[in-house]
Parts: structure tokens; C-alpha cells; sequence
């Protein structure tokens, strides 16, 4: 093993042929050391050097030839701290979720990654914008829980277990918060999320079932492909990366583990600087925005003076600026905690219930918490599905959180950032005990996927475009062609034409009021009638059902009824 001159970049290390090329970013004036650690060692073996000299800029490098890159595992230091390459691309030396480990002991250490994974063929999906449906889960708590039945709980396989159920669901894409090496422990808590400084290109290895988090990862996407699933990573970095380290890094997942998408914190990164590099062109770069969830939840609840908009938050189209369509999120109530609490409950955060989003426009549907009355629970649950029919009739690309669909429960608390426990894990048991939501939305994702004019490619903007009579789009009220948008409406009406995608067209009639309403129908092409396809109670018909009378509807109050013209 000897020290060779080496390159300036790229910056990490860099396995070759017949060396390991070590490249890193240290201040003017400081002591720079590489330590190689026999794999599993806490004591480094060999010592190289690398003095400012011989660097360029702020950037030491040098190669080391004669290596076996998978005996050794390898850290700097300088100054005579030990400091982990913040390009390290796989780590050493966790051990389980939440061991407390330390650098100046040697104990973490990274690891020299081979190149060589079989991907068999893969490449990414370059599914469409508009017939995306997006799926947000966190890899652990996905399937940590002891009812989701899987071999591997908690890590990157478990998530490929749970691939036949994401199919049958009707999902083509899934959304992983930070799935990269993440302090554990942050201000004293236990740092579920991910959220933070980390070591952005490296997976996480105690999401890993076995000794390799990197290879884990790469099955996961690859079997996600092989079922057509995109993978999409939230990034949201932390405070102070370099626009240079986050391009890097978005570049290295796409490349290095076929990543189809990101999601990016706007406020730390421009969405609009990184849309702009060309190898970031034909990738989904998406940023969160919570304009569509706020505009739902007060409409879902009743509040007066939403329809304007919603009727924006519907023509929304997510191509364009990279804001998918959610009412529920990670941040926040899950969608039955949304329909169950009037107040976010975070007490076991040992934050004196201060932290977590205090305005969540939630309603609790007349009992704060658990309860057993019919009336509350069959409220609760029509307002689920009446949630799931404003995010699934909407234009932009949707995204449902993990367990909503079977009624997953934090008992109220919105910020379940520290609970690396049952109160964040999805509980499956729900989905055994009562699995009706779940065959409700996956008939509502199969609607929607069999309609093209529910999910156009391009913006509507109420023109007839095919000189069918019908423009693309057009808004309703009790009147038809007429939108009743005064303060205390809470209806509204839909027309998406069919027309130019040659596809039936759909009437959507929101009713959030708490009060029936009788709507005027606009009439539908030449020769067609209206039937009714579906609506909030009975889900989607097998066989959509002509209306007696064509000319009006009446929507029974909190209830949304969808029209198909045949």
C-alpha cells in the first residue's frame, strides 16, 4: 500500500482499478490526515498525510495504490479531530437505530464503496406528471411495526415486501422522507424524521437489513421499477449547504441509484437554480407547498369563502412548477387524526405541547379524540373519503400519505418527529380490522387513471379547444355556467370535457355544506346523458346508473357526486 499524487476530484473517495483516490475540502491553515482502518477496526492502521501543499485551493487530495477496497474503512483528521468525509458514500459502525456512536472514538467510520451492482437492466421510469400517483412513506416506520408482517421490519427490503400491496393500491410512485445517514439524536431527541445535517450521499445504514444499506437501497428502486414504481427522495438538506454539494448530490442519486425525482426545501435551495442544470432536466424536481392542503382542509371542514380557492387548487397542474397536489403529510395531522381532533395532542414530545403546527384546520366532527358514538365515527368516516375525492379530482399530481387509506392513527399528535415508536409506525392492524377505505380509494385511483380529462397533461384554461361545444374545464353552481361564490357557498360544480382526450366526459359536484343542495346540470355533448358513476357514500358504481332527471341533482349534504356523459 503506497501514497500516490491522486486527483482534485471528484471529491470523496473514489474507487479505481488499482486505487482509491481521496479527495476533500478542508479551511486554509489546518492539518489534514487520512486514517485507513482495517474494516470493523476502531484503530487506523495507516496514516497519509495531506499537506496543504500539495492541494489546490482549499482541496487536499491524494491516491492510495495496492488497496483492497473492501477490507478498509477509512475518516480524516484534522486538526486532530476525527471527521467523517461529508462525501461518503456508505457508513460503518451504527449498529441499531438510535445507538449513540462517537467519531473521536473511532467507532464511525465510512466505508470504500466497489462499484459492480447487477441493476439487470434498470433505468428510470419517466412516468408523466399527470399520471403519477404519488405514495409519502418514511422507510422505517412503514413496516417497523409488528402487524405490518414483514421479514424485514424497518429497513429498505421491507419497503420491496410491501410492493404488491402499493401495486394493488394503484400506486406508481413512492416518496421517501431522507433515506441518507442523518444524526440520530438532535437538542436531546431522537431524530425520527431525518430532518438535519447528514451525510447526504451516503443510504442509511440501519435502514439496511444486512451489511450493505447501499446495495439494499439499489434493490429496492430496482424492484420498485420492475413494478412500475417510480422512486422519488425528499431532500431537504440543512442550513448552509453549498448550492454545489446539493447539486452534486441530486446528480450522484440519479445516476449512481436511478432516482427518479426529488422533493427540495424551496427555502434552502432554489427549485428554480436546480430545474435549470441539464442533467436535472428530465427528472421530477418537486418542492412542498402547502397551498392545496390548507384550501382542502378548510374546505372539507365548512369554512365559507373557500370556493375561489378551490376552484384554483383544482385546475392546479403540477408539471409546471413541481407542487404535487396533498392534504395530509408527514408534518401534521394523519388524514384520520385530521377528521378526529380539534387540537394537536404532543404532549409525549416533552415539549409542553408547544411545538407542531398549530393551525391545522382540522375538525373533530363533534368529539375530540377516540369515540365510540355512530354518529361521530360514520362523520369521520365520510369526511375520509370525501378527502380523498378533492385530492383525487383534482388536476395536479397527487400524493396520499402512508396508512391514511386504512385510517392510521397518532392519537392526535402533528409533529411525531421524536416518536420512533407505535405512535409514528404505521399501524397495519387497521387495514385488517377494516379494509373498506382501502378498496374505496383504489377503485377511486382506477377511476381516475381510466378518465384521461380527470388528469390532463396540460393547464386547463376553460377553452373549447376541439369545437365540441364544451370548453376543457368549466365551473358550476345550483346554476349551471353560474359558480355561487359568495362568502357562505360551499358548493361548487366541475365539467371536465372528455372531448379532446377522447374520453367521457365528468361532472363533479362539492357539496361541503351541512345542508343538501339541488344542482343544475350543464348539458352534456350532443347525444349523451348523464349517468351517475359515483359519490361519497357508495364509492365508485360497477355500473354507472342514468339519471331520471337530466336536468338536476341533488347532492345530500358533506357529499361529493361524480356524472359521466355516455
Amino acid at each position: 500500500m503506497i501514497k500516490a499524487k491522486g486527483c482534485p476530484q471528484p471529491f470523496g473517495a473514489d474507487v479505481r482499478r488499482d486505487s482509491v483516490n481521496f479527495a476533500i475540502q478542508v479551511p486554509e491553515g489546518k492539518k489534514c490526515e487520512l486514517l485507513l482502518y482495517k474494516a470493523g477496526k476502531d484503530t487506523p492502521e495507516h496514516i497519509f498525510e495531506m499537506p496543504e501543499a500539495d492541494g489546490i485551493g482549499e482541496v487536499r487530495y491524494l491516491a492510495v495504490e495496492g488497496i483492497d477496497p473492501g477490507a478498509y474503512e477509512y475518516n480524516y483528521r484534522i486538526n486532530k479531530k476525527i471527521c467523517m468525509d461529508p462525501y461518503v458514500k456508505e457508513i460503518s459502525g451504527y449498529g441499531k437505530f438510535g445507538a449513540r456512536r462517537e467519531m473521536q472514538n473511532h467507532q464511525i467510520r465510512g466505508k470504500l464503496v466497489v462499484p459492480g451492482y447487477d441493476w439487470k437492466g434498470d433505468a428510470r421510469l419517466h412516468i408523466p406528471w399527470n399520471e403519477v400517483v404519488a405514495y409519502s412513506l418514511h422507510v422505517r416506520g412503514f413496516t417497523k411495526h409488528s402487524s405490518s408482517k414483514a421479514a424485514h421490519k424497518g429497513t429498505f427490503l421491507g419497503v420491496t415486501e410491501k410492493i404488491p400491496y402499493l401495486k394493488d393500491l394503484g400506486i406508481n410512485q413512492i416518496q421517501c422522507m431522507p433515506i441518507y445517514e442523518f444524526e440520530e439524536y438532535v437538542d436531546g431527541h431522537v431524530n425520527y424524521w431525518g430532518y438535519g445535517p447528514g451525510y447526504y450521499f451516503a443510504p442509511k445504514s440501519t435502514y439496511a437489513a444486512g451489511k450493505s444499506a447501499a446495495a439494499e437501497f439499489k434493490e429496492m428502486v430496482r424492484s420498485c421499477h420492475e413494478n412500475g414504481i417510480e422512486v422519488v427522495l425528499e431532500m431537504p438538506f440543512s442550513e448552509g449547504i453549498s448550492y454545489q454539494m446539493a447539486l452534486e448530490c441530486l446528480k450522484f442519486y440519479m445516476m449512481e441509484y436511478h432516482i427518479d425525482g426529488f422533493v427540495v426545501n424551496p427555502y434552502l435551495i432554489s427549485w428554480e437554480f436546480l430545474s435549470q442544470d441539464p442533467f436535472l432536466k428530465d427528472i421530477k424536481l418537486m418542492r412542498r407547498d402547502d397551498g392545496f392542503q390548507n384550501v382542502m382542509r378548510r374546505y372539507l371542514k365548512g369554512d365559507e369563502n373557500m370556493v375561489n380557492d378551490v376552484m384554483w387548487a383544482l385546475r392546479h397542474n403540477s408539471r409546471y412548477d413541481g407542487k404535487c397536489n396533498y392534504i395530509t403529510a408527514h408534518t401534521g395531522f394523519t388524514l384520520w387524526d385530521l377528521v378526529s381532533y380539534d387540537g394537536k395532542h404532543n404532549e409525549d414530545n416533552g415539549e409542553n405541547n408547544h411545538d407542531g403546527p398549530d393551525y391545522n384546520y382540522s375538525w373533530n366532527c363533534g368529539a375530540e379524540g377516540p369515540s365510540r358514538k355512530r354518529a361521530v365515527m360514520a362523520l369521520r368516516k365520510n369526511q375520509a373519503r370525501n378527502s380523498y375525492w378533492l385530492l383525487l379530482t383534482a388536476q395536479g399530481t397527487p400524493c396520499l400519505l402512508s396508512g391514511d387509506e386504512f385510517y392510521n392513527t397518532q392519537k392526535g399528535n402533528n409533529n411525531a418527529y421524536c416518536q420512533d415508536n407505535e405512535t409514528a409506525w404505521v399501524n397495519w392492524t387497521r387495514l385488517k380490522t377494516d379494509n373498506s377505505l382501502f378498496g374505496y380509494v383504489k377503485a377511486l385511483i382506477a377511476f381516475r387513471k381510466s378518465h384521461p380529462c380527470l388528469h390532463r397533461i396540460e393547464e386547463l384554461n376553460g377553452m373549447d379547444r376541439t369545437a365540441c361545444g364544451l370548453p376543457d374545464i368549466s365551473f358550476h353552481g345550483e346554476h349551471a355556467w353560474k359558480v355561487n361564490s359568495e362568502v357562505a357557498s360551499r358548493q361548487l360544480g366541475v365539467l371536465y370535457s372528455g372531448a379532446e382526450s377522447g374520453d367521457e366526459s365528468c361532472f363533479v359536484a362539492y357539496n361541503m355544506h351541512w345542508l343538501p343542495h339541488i344542482y343544475a346540470l350543464p348539458s352534456p355533448e350532443k347525444g349523451k346523458k348523464w349517468h351517475l358513476a359515483a359519490d361519497t357514500a357508495r364509492g365508485i358504481l360497477e355500473n354507472p346508473e342514468p339519471l331520471e332527471e337530466q336536468k338536476t341533482i341533488e347532492v345530500k349534504e358533506r357529499s361529493i357526486v361524480l356524472l359521466v356523459s355516455r
